[in-house]
């Protein structure tokens, strides 16, 4: 076994393979980009070696920057991770060019699976089911074009070279086929350097079921059994269990022979995962993954194994730990992604400070970040993946809906409270779903609250008891512009604060009870309220728990596991100035213009893309609000804008 390990990645994968790592007595070596020079994966490692500014391919991307690090530390091994350059022949190939070990494949095995045509060209030669669809060399928009319409729509256009949804459009007519060609090409190019793409019929109710599949250099190999993945947004999986819920098990013995088949053909080394989409008693390969996948803990915790360390350990040579005949199914396991995104906003990423994280205790937690980090634009905006694990899959949801409920998150949006939705869904509890769950219930997107009145008087409470303090902490404590005693002349004593939340403002009048505490009146109702302390508030006959987090002017309300957002007005400030007018298109996140589709003088229909916007590794295309002329331009392709500035400003018809 070699002494030193050097991880290429970042976040909550680089701290999960460092525990590994360390547990087995090697010392680890961390790479970071300068966004990254604080980041927890750099706090763990025995050492860390800057590779380059933020942006991925000045970094993460750098294979010979990694290289270089390596040199420096004397690192003996190179584990990718997964993203960037797992998955990268050249980079498997020059990691052996210099003597080090790549904790991965072999690069031949890479370059036939990494390819989507060229794999499924080797499946369809062993025998593997395969979707209907055009793996072709040619990628001319003809060519594609009549592909798709003799597949019949819908169909599917998918990066060839990559995954995680990246480069991958659904198109339902032909006529929409040209734009989400160059879309799906323009990301794939952007995400892989490959702009290459197949083009498959779209199975309208499919299921996303994966094989864990691991192989040796003595000829070994073997399946871990399936996971689930069919909980998806953007084509992205956010939520993943293990075994898939209703799997039989012929089926499963079916699918785990063919995923060895799979990697038998590519005379495959180390953890891989082939992709199948199965509609009924079908199944279909899609590809394979020839790295660790996120989505690995689940399998973990059916097999009580350490997956990271079967890969150091077939990687230093040694044979499977286990055979086929070895490995048994223990209990159910499910895993959600907890990603900084705006569910009611098309999954919109969101940037900013986590001014408050508070994770679940007692289950698997994996993550690469703390609280009072910074969720960037430059990468994936995942913060933390639960996992919990049970006997079967009811005592799982419900530790899985305990441990949601214990999570909280500040500073930025998240979707929190769809996962939480999700573990509640009667489709997803019964198993019943696929794919399109998610498009089918858009009711599960909305993630708005009713603020209820004990949220309103625990930031009352707050604001009320901050005022004291810094009564107590005046200059002049004597003062009686420092007093906040409620004093008015000729009536009773009462400080009144205007709350807004949601699209709702409340005036709150507050006097002092003569027992302690407050009555605080709102809507014609007075109602008697207390902070007894240890998050402990009362209204009335009511008490709960209630976590409070200020970033004045917004305090954040935790009640019952959901984020009410509360701000003190100023009764004297001027009215706001509007932000976004109908003739102003405006830059929703810090990101990247990858595309400029207008020009002055353009005229434009409502609903009209008008740029493309690159955040977070995906593509936010912006429309135009209304009607109207394109009357400036207020960036550039390539340039780099910030969250609220004006991209386009329209004339209207």
């Amino acid at each position: 076994m070699f002494g030193t390990l050097l991880i290429a990645n970042r976040g909550e994968i680089a701290c999960r393979i460092i525990r590994t790592a360390r547990r087995m007595g090697l010392r680890t070596i961390a790479v970071h980009s300068d966004a990254d020079a604080n980041a927890l994966h750099v706090a763990m490692a025995d050492e860390a070696h800057r590779i380059g500014p933020a942006a991925p391919r000045d970094s993460y991307l750098r294979i010979e920057a990694i290289l270089e690090a390596a040199r420096a530390s004397g690192a003996q091994a190179i584990h990718p991770g997964y993203g960037f350059l797992s998955e990268n022949a050249e980079f498997a190939e020059a990691c052996a060019a210099a003597g080090l070990i790549f904790v991965g494949p072999p690069p031949a095995a890479i370059r036939a699976m990494g390819g989507k045509s060229q794999a499924k060209a080797l499946m369809a030669e062993a025998g593997v089911p395969l979707v209907p669809g055009y793996h072709g060399e040619a990628q001319d928009l003809p060519t594609l074009q009549s592909a798709a319409d003799s597949i019949g729509y819908p169909v599917l256009i998918k990066a060839s070279a990559g995954g995680g949804g990246k480069g991958m459009r659904v198109v339902d007519a032909a006529a929409d086929f040209p734009a989400a060609l160059e879309g799906a090409q323009r990301e794939a190019r952007s995400s892989f350097g490959d702009d290459r793409v197949l083009v498959e019929k779209y199975l309208t109710r499919p299921r996303h079921i994966e094989i864990q599949v691991f192989a040796d250099t003595h000829g070994n190999c073997v399946s871990l059994f399936e996971r689930d993945c069919s909980i998806q947004r953007r084509h992205q999986k956010i939520i993943e269990e293990a075994p898939a819920p209703g799997m039989t098990t012929t089926m499963r013995q079916a699918m785990g022979e063919a995923a060895i088949a799979a990697a038998r053909a590519v005379n495959y080394v180390g953890a891989g995962t082939v992709e199948f989409i199965a509609e009924g008693d079908a199944f279909h390969f899609m590809e394979m993954n020839t790295r660790l996948q996120v989505e690995h803990p689940v399998t973990e915790a059916i097999t009580g194994l350490d997956l990271v360390e079967w890969q150091l350990r077939v990687a230093a040579g040694e044979p499977l730990p286990r055979t086929q005949a070895q490995l048994a199914i223990q209990g159910h396991a499910i895993e959600v992604r907890l990603y900084a995104e705006d569910p009611a906003r098309n999954f919109l990423p969101s940037v900013g400070t986590l001014s408050h994280l508070k994770l679940p205790e007692g289950i698997r937690v994996d993550s690469g970040i703390r609280a009072l980090d910074t969720i960037t634009p430059d990468y994936d905006p995942m913060i933390a993946k639960l996992i919990v694990h049970a006997p079967d899959r009811r005592a799982a949801l419900a530790r899985l809906s305990q441990a949601l409920a214990q999570t909280e998150v500040v500073g930025v949006q998240t979707n929190l409270p769809l996962l939480r939705a999700l573990a509640t869904n009667p489709a997803f509890a019964g198993g019943t779903f696929d794919t399109g769950l998610i498009a089918r219930h858009p009711e599960l997107l909305d993630g708005t609250a009713t603020t209820p009145d004990l949220a309103l008087a625990a930031a009352a409470l707050t604001l009320l008891a901050r005022r004291a303090q810094a009564a107590r902490t005046a200059t002049d404590p004597h003062s009686p512009w420092s007093a906040q005693d409620s004093w008015r002349p000729n009536l009773p004593g009462q400080q009144t604060l205007l709350l807004r939340h949601g699209a709702e403002t409340t005036e709150v009048a507050a006097h002092p009870a003569p027992s302690g505490g407050w009555h605080l009146e709102w809507d014609s109702i007075q109602r008697t309220a207390h902070h007894d302390g240890a998050n402990l508030f009362r209204l009335g006959t009511t008490a709960a728990r209630a976590a409070v987090i200020a970033a004045p002017p917004r305090l954040t309300v935790i009640l019952d596991g959901t984020n009410h957002t509360i701000e003190e007005l100023d009764p004297h400030a001027p009215p706001e100035a509007a932000t976004v007018g109908a003739g102003r298109v405006i830059s929703p996140i810090p990101g990247r213009v990858a595309r400029l589709l207008v020009a002055p003088g353009d005229t434009v229909a409502k609903g009209q893309t008008l740029l493309v916007l690159e955040a977070m590794k995906m593509e936010l295309p912006l429309a135009a609000p209304a009607p109207g002329t394109v009357a400036a331009l207020r960036c550039a392709e390539g340039e780099m804008v910030a969250e609220g500035v004006e991209l386009i400003l329209l004339e209207s018809a």
